[in-house]
């Protein structure tokens, strides 16, 4: 089984789904957007949707990607403690500059 943090190891298949973030596009729109071969988009594709990240819908002889937004809660969950981490960091400078600012008035 991969885990969604090996899939998204693969620079192209985050792009994948960047592309896939504002609405299901076909693979003839992302072989021409991504610039790979059909053969290199539907294997990143497969590996996504074997992962749960995409769904594919058919309509007549196109395929329609769409991302499944779920399984990357895995991914936020993991982060939630970082953001945290980052948010406090983040929150301690802006009381530096605070009283940098104060002082120089």
């Amino acid at each position: 089984m991969t885990t969604t943090f090996a899939v998204l190891a693969e620079p192209t298949r985050r792009r994948i789904l960047d592309l896939l973030r504002d609405e299901p596009r076909s693979v003839g729109d992302l072989v021409a957007t991504l610039g790979l071969t059909q053969p290199g988009t539907s294997k990143h594709l497969k590996v996504l949707r074997d992962a749960g990240l995409v769904t594919v819908r058919r309509d007549a002889q196109r395929r329609w990607y769409e991302l499944r937004p779920e399984p990357l809660a895995e991914i936020d969950a993991w982060l939630a403690p970082y953001r945290r981490l980052w948010s406090d960091r983040l929150d301690a400078l802006e009381r530096h500059l605070d009283r940098m600012d104060d002082q120089s008035r």
